[in-house]
């Protein structure tokens, strides 16, 4: 009760006054973070209302291709070839930055593994190493959780950690917290998900280091803001076009004081300086 009302103290600072509803589709690593951003935003607007759902950052990237979604929650950003496809259909997506997230590799709380390199990481996705003995833990086989191909993160991931395709064995589950369920019950698991998600118990955090020599923690924010964690990420939003009525008041909201306190109340870190003038950009 007491978080809701600081909610809604924080969301009554933004004054703007709008009417309708505003659909927003995509990432599940922002679906909570979001539905509460829209919660506090529509308490404050009673006479709007944002209506929140997952699916992944593909689903919300198609959505605001196809213009079936005000805007688009995405993990990743768009593909140059999305763009293309987006203005053949007359949609120009326009970004926006909301977040920054450190994702996070997590261990069951009872593997004695305290971290790793990012060449060990991707050795681990690849299928490389399949015994966590090889890297001085326990005599465990390794039991690889990741995301659906549609997720930013699944992509994401691949791409800055495992440099490589991943292992056929790697188990796809459709979202950070069915990640967490799997690594929580198994002694050999190891997965990824979003800050917001890793502080729940029965996992452990990893931390990371680019190149052998110095490691550091997600939950570390100096880390992240100065780029040293090595798989921190900006989560964006895509409108068409300059975001306008509803959902543009919206986005301001998100980038709002208010708003920004939310995000950090979720597990993830507010805005850069550098991020914040890129959006006011986008919203003139």
């Amino acid at each position: 009760m007491k978080k809701l009302l600081t909610i809604a103290a924080l969301a009554a600072a933004v004054t703007t006054l709008v009417a309708g509803e505003v659909l927003v589709k995509g990432s599940d690593t922002m679906l909570n973070l979001v539905q509460n951003l829209a919660e506090a935003f529509s308490t404050a607007n009673p006479d709007a209302t944002v209506s929140v759902t997952g699916g992944g950052s593909g689903v919300g990237i198609s959505a605001i291709i196809s213009n079936e979604t005000d805007i688009a929650d995405a993990s990743r950003s768009i593909k140059s070839k999305e763009i293309s496809t987006a203005r053949a259909n007359g949609v120009n997506p326009v970004e926006y930055v909301v977040a920054i997230d450190g994702v996070c590799v997590i261990v069951n709380a009872s593997n004695p593994i305290e971290k790793l390199t990012i060449e060990q990481l991707g050795q681990l996705y690849q299928g490389k190493t399949a015994n966590w003995s090889a890297l001085g833990g326990p005599n465990k086989k390794v039991s690889l959780y990741g995301r659906q191909p549609s997720s930013g993160t699944f992509v994401y991931f691949r791409d800055e950690a495992v440099k490589a395709e991943y292992a056929a064995s790697m188990r796809q589950m459709n979202g950070n917290a069915q990640i967490v369920e799997g690594v929580r019950g198994d002694e050999g698991a190891i997965g990824y998900v979003g800050v917001g998600y890793a502080r729940e118990q029965g996992v452990k955090v990893v931390k990371l280091s680019k190149d052998g020599s110095d490691y550091y923690s997600p939950l570390d924010k100096a880390a992240v803001d100065a780029g040293d964690y090595p798989l921190a990420r900006p989560l964006f939003q895509y409108t068409n076009g300059k975001a306008k009525g509803d959902a543009k008041a919206f986005i301001e909201f998100e980038l709002s004081p208010a708003g920004q306190k939310i995000v950090e109340e979720q597990g993830f870190y507010p805005l850069t300086q550098g991020y914040q003038d890129k959006n006011n950009a986008n919203l003139q």
